[in-house]
């Protein structure tokens, strides 16, 4: 064989070599839910976008392994394992504080990244809020203490004695915590509430259960079990011809009459931030634990119109914005 032959044969041989190198050197990032893709779609949106804030695009310089639970919240552990097996750059549970924890307990040295409305101290995912020890960091919603706000609002909207009725997960990792804040908010009010604990299957039982209770409205806890069914709890809120209020904006876009709380997509959104901060040589340890400061309120006209409500004045001249 010439030399120069030689020479073409070796240079072809190498750049297989170097393509694999190179993708081998693209970071991928594991990304462990409890719902579908198709229940995420949106807030999966916010969390490229973050991610792309850093430099990050998905495709070209960062891969993404997805595993989605489809709502069988007993298979993360499982996948949070197969995303250790596979040695992911980073782990990021947005939205799911089962997926956080599972992922917390399958490895204490890959880092992830949360984002849950649930308090991270109290449900053990993090030592500290400013700084977090260990591999583990994220975005908290505040969901929890928002409960008492939306009753308030609740209480404006009907005045009246009749009872709240009140659905919670009882899967969450923290619903205690949940029903002692809407207690107390119930007290100072003096407004009766009445728990519905739901199950995965059990959300048209969770509305019958209201309706037979005498409920006057219903608050529906901040949980991936319910924000998974949005568009089902806002056709069940207008069946019952029950007033209701929800954590997320999606809920009044989609035909509930209210909604008080945080921008999902902008919180999927910073935790792709910080997702993409990781990547970057940051310690999750080193990164405090970023808050929810901006709430939005959200009513639909037309949902109050077609319940025969009328919103009062002082709730119309708060909402950021009125669905007409």
């Amino acid at each position: 064989m010439k030399r120069r032959q030689f020479i073409t044969l070796l240079g072809g041989a190498a750049w297989p070599l170097a393509a694999r190198a190179q993708e081998a050197a693209i970071p991928v990032v594991g990304y462990l839910h409890s719902v579908s893709p198709e229940a995420n779609a949106k807030f999966l949106a916010g969390f490229r976008k973050g991610l792309a804030e850093t430099g990050y695009v998905e495709g070209r310089n960062v891969a993404i392994e997805y595993r989605w639970a489809q709502g069988e919240v007993d298979r993360l552990p499982e996948l949070a394992a197969d995303l250790v097996r596979r040695k992911v750059a980073a782990i990021a549970t947005p939205g799911s504080a089962a997926a956080a924890l599972a992922a917390k307990t399958a490895t204490a040295t890959i880092p992830i990244i949360f984002m849950t409305g649930l308090d991270p101290l109290q449900i053990g995912l993090v030592a500290s809020l400013n700084r977090p020890g260990g591999n583990v960091t994220g975005v908290g919603g505040m969901n929890v203490e928002l409960g008492a706000k939306q009753l308030g609002l609740l209480h404006e909207l009907q005045p009246e004695t009749t009872p709240f009725a009140v659905l919670v997960n009882g899967a969450s990792p923290q619903p205690e915590s949940i029903i002692t804040v809407l207690e107390r908010a119930a007290a100072t009010i003096r407004r009766k509430i009445e728990i519905i604990t739901v199950r995965s299957n059990d959300i048209n039982a969770a509305f019958l259960g209201a309706v037979q209770k005498r409920a006057g409205a219903v608050l529906i806890t901040s949980d991936q079990l319910f924000t998974a069914r949005i568009a089902q709890l806002a056709t069940l809120a207008a069946r019952h011809v029950m007033p209701s209020i929800y954590t997320l904006r999606e809920f009044a876009e989609a035909g509930g009459l209210m909604s008080y709380g945080s921008n999902f997509a902008d919180l999927y959104r910073l935790a792709g931030n910080y997702t993409g901060r990781v990547l970057k040589g940051e310690k999750p340890a080193d990164l405090p634990i970023m808050q929810a400061t901006k709430f939005e309120f959200l009513i639909n006209l037309q949902t109050a119109e077609m319940l025969g409500l009328t919103v009062p004045p002082s709730l119309l001249a708060r909402a950021d914005e009125v669905i007409e």
